[in-house]
């Protein structure tokens, strides 16, 4: 048998059709008979065909049983089956059509007519093989792409934010305190259902990264207010607060250069708004409670903490209980009362941005602010949702994988609650460095880190090699990278993207058994289809 050619299964109870049939056919493809359908899901066990022909009027089991037992099986609904008969008529082609037959051909035939109708068929569905390996390669070219467009305007806008920071002189890495802080509040928001609606109707990720250019107008106040080493006059406090008006007007000029500005409708929201009060008391606009909009809300909360707890020109830094105590104070005042009660509850939480503990002492805190860091192009509550969904199709392949003769030593040696664990931080690669930690984390969280790291630079391999960023091939590429490969294609696929609507399951079950042994690992795909009726019950 020739493994490049087509095969096809002639299902028939009548010996002269099958030899026919196979001596018409067997010089292009690889030509396999059945007597019954028993015989025909007996060599279903052993091989997938592209294609089958099928006699209707059969005993025991005739042509129209087969066909829709072959439907409901997810391993054979996609094969194409054509009818072969003696007898037509319109109304039982229109059943056999509607039971999912893709033709009919009469008997007796001729040797020429069933090669050339056989010829059609096998290559329509080729083509379509290779329009869904097409359509697969170009989302993946496309989500690359547009995970560059991010890093690129996240690195423009951390460099301004950054300009305005020097002149500010504000020790430290203010922007990215607040980032971190912004980021671990909606998450808790999100946790304790809070305002949780309001969030999924935002891109998260797009809202944290247009969070640098909240101060962004202070490039406008004169160098003799904005680092007075005093306390300002009131005439100087008066012309500090404009910061907020120029700061919206700055990304209100950038706006009107550009159609993608969906981020910068959020900064400019950012700009204008993080210093409203809950009272009304606060400026530009005296807005009063939920006038305020909710991205003003939250930066008022995290901006004022970071300020507190960190040193000025003007003042040193307070402790972190101190600083709470007066965020506690302003609640129903200069806070939200909603969004401060969860911030208090879960103080402990923020210590880390001003005193810096160790990643062991902080592991925790660092998977659940890794989970909502991730670039997933999902938005607001979904984010955690699809990280308990990854983790789960991990596990799955994972211990399918152990029960597998020739795999289970990929991974025996493996702790397998830390390599769930490491999921949460497969897309995150600042956290995961060794080289940074290696002195103050334990072993354990080593190995997880480790985990996490490999699967982080390798799950864009292709097992052909044409994958990045180091165009690794087959088993040189880390068995964590395979892994994650399939469940993240398949978590992609199934889940709304901006450019694009989900998918069904069994549209992604077909591009990722099409993408066997040019996009994954070929060993790893067949376990996945075993248990794709798992993936679709975590998929919902």
């Amino acid at each position: 048998m020739n493994s490049s050619r087509e095969k096809i299964i002639i299902v028939d109870d009548i010996a002269t059709n099958l030899s026919i049939a196979k001596s018409a056919l067997s010089d292009k493809y690889d030509v396999f008979t059945a007597p019954s359908g028993d015989k025909l899901f007996l060599l279903l066990s052993k091989l997938t065909p592209d294609l089958i022909l099928l006699d209707i009027e059969m005993p025991e089991m005739d042509g129209y049983d087969i066909i829709k037992r072959l439907k409901k099986a997810e391993k054979t609904m996609h094969i194409p089956v054509i009818f072969l008969t003696g007898k037509i008529d319109p109304e039982h082609e229109i059943m056999g059509l509607n039971l999912g037959a893709v033709d009919y051909i009469t008997k007796p035939f001729s040797r020429e007519l069933l090669s050339k109708r056989i010829d059609l068929h096998v290559l329509m569905e080729r083509q379509k093989h290779e329009l869904l390996k097409h359509n697969l390669s170009l989302e993946s070219e496309i989500d690359k792409k547009s995970k560059t467009v991010m890093e690129l305007q996240s690195a423009i806008l951390k460099t301004i934010a950054e300009l305005v920071e020097c002149r500010d002189d504000v020790t430290g890495d203010h922007i990215g305190r607040t980032q971190y802080s912004l980021r671990l509040l909606i998450s808790l928001l999100i946790e304790n259902k809070v305002y949780a609606e309001e969030l999924s109707a935002l891109d998260i990720p797009l809202l944290i990264m247009s969070s640098q250019l909240h101060d962004v107008g202070k490039i406008s106040i004169r160098d003799n207010i904005l680092m007075k080493k005093g306390k300002l006059t009131k005439d100087e406090f008066e012309e500090m607060k404009n910061h907020t008006g120029y700061g919206a007007d700055i990304i209100r000029r950038i706006e009107s250069s550009t159609t993608e500005n969906e981020f910068l409708l959020y900064a400019e929201v950012f700009a204008e708004t993080h210093h409203e009060r809950w009272d009304g008391t606060g400026y530009p606009n005296g807005l009063k409670g939920e006038e305020i909009p909710l991205q003003g809300r939250l930066m008022a909360i995290v901006d004022v903490y970071d300020a507190l707890v960190s040193s000025r020109p003007y003042k040193d830094a307070f402790s972190h209980e101190t600083a709470i105590n007066i965020i506690k104070d302003g609640l129903g005042t200069q806070f939200d009362p909603h969004i401060c009660r969860v911030f208090v509850d879960n103080h402990s939480l923020f210590r880390n941005v001003s005193t810096q503990k160790s990643i062991a002492e902080n592991l925790q805190d660092l998977q659940q602010v890794a989970a909502s860091a991730i670039d997933n192009t999902t938005i607001g509550g979904i984010e955690r949702n699809r990280i308990e969904k990854m983790q789960r199709y991990i596990e799955i392949l994972f211990d399918a994988m152990l029960k597998h003769r020739k795999l289970k030593h990929e991974v025996a040696s493996w702790d397998k609650e830390l390599f769930i664990k490491s999921v949460l931080l497969h897309d995150v690669t600042d956290f995961t460095d060794n080289n940074k930690v290696n002195d103050v984390v334990g072993d354990d969280l080593k190995r997880l880190l480790l985990h996490a790291e490999t699967a982080s630079s390798s799950n864009h391999e292709k097992w052909d090699g044409t994958g990045y960023p180091l165009g690794l091939k087959e088993k040189d590429i880390p068995t964590e990278g395979r892994l994650m490969a399939i469940a993240d294609v398949y978590d992609a696929l199934t889940t709304d993207r901006t450019h694009r609507s989900k998918k069904t399951h069994k549209e992604a079950v077909l591009l990722i058994k099409n993408g066997t042994g040019t996009h994954f690992d070929p060993h790893i795909v067949e376990l996945f289809l075993e248990h794709e009726k798992e993936f679709e019950k975590v998929s919902g």
